[in-house]
């Protein structure tokens, strides 16, 4: 992913039908602009305030939530305690270390499934999220 700039940043936003808010754009300058990454909310928290802004984790929750309403975002849950927010919104997996805290991803084609139960009467596949939990 190349590098976003301020107005790059925007328009994705109105591209997904969000209003560029002061908020929305600090953000998003710092989940997009320097490509793909895996990142909580209290992570990012901590990255707004080393930065000087002051934003709530409440507003962040919010922010993160509506980012992946719109599609910006993926949301991954590794564990019962510990949600992510990826950036890479297309078809990948991930590895997940609990002792490092962190995703790693596997590229979509790198993972092959090869055989899925037969799906509820008029139900079709959204999407699989396979999550590989390593054990250090």
């Amino acid at each position: 992913m190349k590098h976003m700039t301020e107005e790059d940043i925007a328009g994705k936003l109105r591209d997904a039908g969000l209003r560029p808010t002061r908020q929305r754009l600090a953000l998003a300058r710092l989940l997009f602009s320097e490509g793909h990454r895996h990142i909580t909310a209290e992570e990012l928290h901590r990255e707004v305030a080393r930065q000087g802004m002051s934003i709530s984790l409440a507003t962040i929750y919010n922010t993160l939530n509506q980012f992946s309403r719109a599609g910006l975002l993926r949301e991954v849950i590794a564990d019962g305690s510990r949600t992510f927010y990826d950036t890479n919104t297309s078809d990948h997996y991930h590895f997940y270390s609990a002792k490092e805290g962190r995703l790693i991803d596997i590229p979509g084609d790198q993972l092959k499934i090869a055989q899925m139960p037969p799906l509820p009467e008029g139900a079709k596949v959204a999407s699989i999220d396979v999550i590989v939990r390593l054990e250090e």
